[in-house]
């Protein structure tokens, strides 16, 4: 603790040029004497820490002083060792300089810190790529985040859904997120920036769309440049994004009976929003939620098999039993091939 204590004291001093005593203590939540007694180590371990006197006095380092320490804790070496094995940072390309650029955070870092970074870095390995879902191809990606960078406009080819041609069409792309193996960009038509005052509500919010990098067939970087507001903040703007979009779902209210042991499995369906539970007998849970469309709530039904019933509503319960009977009759008899489609 009075390790980290130090290399805090020396930041501070380091970012401040001057801090008191009493300003210290406050901040690392100690005693003005704890402060004086940790002045002592430091000076007594070379560090060219002295007092200034008068109404404008303080600790400060000796002028030109730069310490080596980082200040870095161990959750936070980790944190930042997650960043070699990033899928983002892999399909950004910057695999090399995040390397280079931990070796010299390494390198820096006091030899007990060096040990806790190594041993981190053999343990410790982050795959974000899922099991079964491929990787989308993106193309397009590394054009995209230049205009990022550059803050200069796009034309791309959209593609969207039908058989017609897809337009042409100029955006200025303001910033890249990462969900999972996702990549996205959220870009406005040059021309329709709105600044934060005049921002409405809504999706049009800065005027800005999302657009699926993986969809982008044609990607052409521009001379022009735009200019972002200052005022924007990327990660609130896609939370605030990502909350509208999942208001806009449709809402399909179902009620079952569940057994007990497949509960838990209906709480984690990504698509569905438990609303109510009530214990049914002999081991059963009637439940209402929220699922999209009655398709899709027939679909992950069908997944549960014996261990859920239908309530309400009609259609759905009717659409469970007819894929029940159409299973029967695929399945009537052992030797039985299943028949043409066009004659089930």
């Amino acid at each position: 603790m009075r390790a980290d204590r130090l290399i805090h004291i020396l930041n501070e001093l380091q970012s401040r040029g001057r801090a008191t005593a009493r300003e210290l203590a406050a901040k690392l939540e100690v005693s003005e004497r704890t402060i004086h007694r940790d002045m002592e180590a430091l000076s007594a371990s070379g560090i060219p820490v002295y007092a200034e006197r008068g109404s404008r006095g303080g600790w400060v380092l000796q002028e030109g002083y730069r310490t080596q320490l980082t200040g870095l804790t161990s959750s936070e070496i980790r944190a930042l060792l997650l960043l070699q094995t990033s899928s983002a940072v892999t399909d950004l390309r910057l695999p090399g300089d995040t390397a280079n650029a931990l070796r010299k955070l390494a390198s820096a870092l006091p030899p007990a810190a060096r040990d806790e970074a190594a041993f981190a870095r053999r343990h410790l390995h982050v795959d974000g790529a899922p099991w079964r879902a491929p990787h989308a191809p993106t193309p397009h990606l590394a054009v995209i985040q230049q205009a990022v960078w550059e803050q200069r406009s796009l034309r791309i080819r959209y593609a969207t859904q039908g058989p017609e041609p897809k337009p042409e069409r100029i955006v200025s792309p303001w910033g890249l997120v990462a969900k999972r193996h996702t990549w996205y960009f959220v870009a406005c038509t040059p021309g329709e920036e709105r600044d934060a005052a005049d921002a409405a509500a809504g999706d049009a919010e800065y005027g800005l769309r999302t657009y699926r990098v993986s969809r982008v067939e044609e990607a052409e970087l521009l001379a022009d440049r735009f200019a972002v507001p200052d005022a924007f903040d990327l990660a609130a703007w896609w939370t605030r994004s990502t909350e509208r979009f999942r208001a806009a779902l449709p809402v399909y209210v179902a009620g079952v009976r569940i057994r007990e042991d497949a509960l838990e499995r209906l709480r984690r369906e990504p698509y569905v929003h438990i609303k109510t539970t009530q214990p049914a007998e002999g081991g059963w849970v009637d439940v209402e939620a929220d699922f999209h469309t009655e398709d899709s709530a027939r679909t992950l039904l069908l997944g549960y098999g014996g261990s859920v019933f239908v309530r309400f509503p009609e259609p759905l319960r009717s659409s469970l039993v007819g894929e029940a009977k159409a299973l029967l009759a695929l399945y009537a008899g052992p030797d039985s091939p299943p028949q043409d489609q066009g004659q089930m």
